[in-house]
């Protein structure tokens, strides 16, 4: 069976994807120069928080993933990154690849929520490799990539940082319910606001209005139930 190994050498920032993408530059070895007809891989990468340290503004973003600081002795697991699939076109010996990887501005995705948190230095992770490869000199044979394949990086988090810049400059988005973005509709439309923009700058800077129940987003938005008593 042909012992395959990895390396990630490099990463960089699409800027001509349609929306943030990661291209990450992978060598793939195939030991004794042997001949490879097609690889097929799987790739699964992983946040290693526990890999590196933090400031204290960094802490303070990442408690809502990890908790008080004092605990993360034992919360400080890995985070799913992305899990992707990359076919390496034939080579003997070794290649160099590029595994493309979509990634989201979604807050909800703790991924982003992590990576969101740094102010600078790098993310360790870990990419775990497997799939089947078409190897032989004469004709071809099938052959497993083992599960055990893998290889570490340390993605700057500055690329991280460049890519979002590139499709939200100066900006970001967040994922709400269809009820609460039908309160917020309505919000504008009868305070007449000009944007989106506006409309969030307004509902936080009221406060003068108590705080009305979690359960009930309308009134959360306009101050009203959104609701007919009978």
């Amino acid at each position: 069976m042909t012992e395959f190994s990895f390396a990630c050498t490099g990463v960089r920032a699409d800027r001509y994807a349609a929306g943030p993408t990661l291209v990450f530059r992978l060598r793939v070895t195939a030991a004794g120069n042997a001949r490879v007809h097609a690889l097929a891989l799987r790739c699964q990468i992983r946040i290693e928080p526990a890999r590196r340290t933090y400031e204290s503004a960094e802490a303070g973003g990442l408690a809502d993933l990890f908790g008080d600081r004092s605990r993360w002795g034992s919360t400080l697991q890995p985070v799913q990154f992305a899990q992707v699939s990359l076919m390496v076109p034939g080579f003997t010996g070794e290649t160099e690849a590029d595994l493309v990887v979509p990634c989201t501005y979604d807050m909800d995705v703790a991924a982003t929520r992590y990576l969101t948190a740094l102010t600078g230095g790098e993310v360790p992770l870990l990419m775990l490799f497997s799939g089947t490869a078409f190897t032989g000199d004469g004709g071809f044979q099938v052959e497993p990539v083992p599960w055990d394949r893998e290889a570490t990086f340390r993605m700057p988090v500055a690329t991280w940082r460049e890519m979002i810049e590139q499709h939200f400059p100066g900006c970001g988005w967040i994922r709400l319910p269809r009820d609460t973005m039908d309160a917020l509709l309505a919000y504008r439309s009868r305070h007449a606001l000009p944007s989106w923009e506006a409309t969030i700058e307004a509902l936080l800077d009221d406060s003068g209005t108590p705080d009305p129940p979690a359960s009930d987003p309308f009134r959360a938005l306009t101050g009203t139930t959104g609701r007919t008593e009978p």
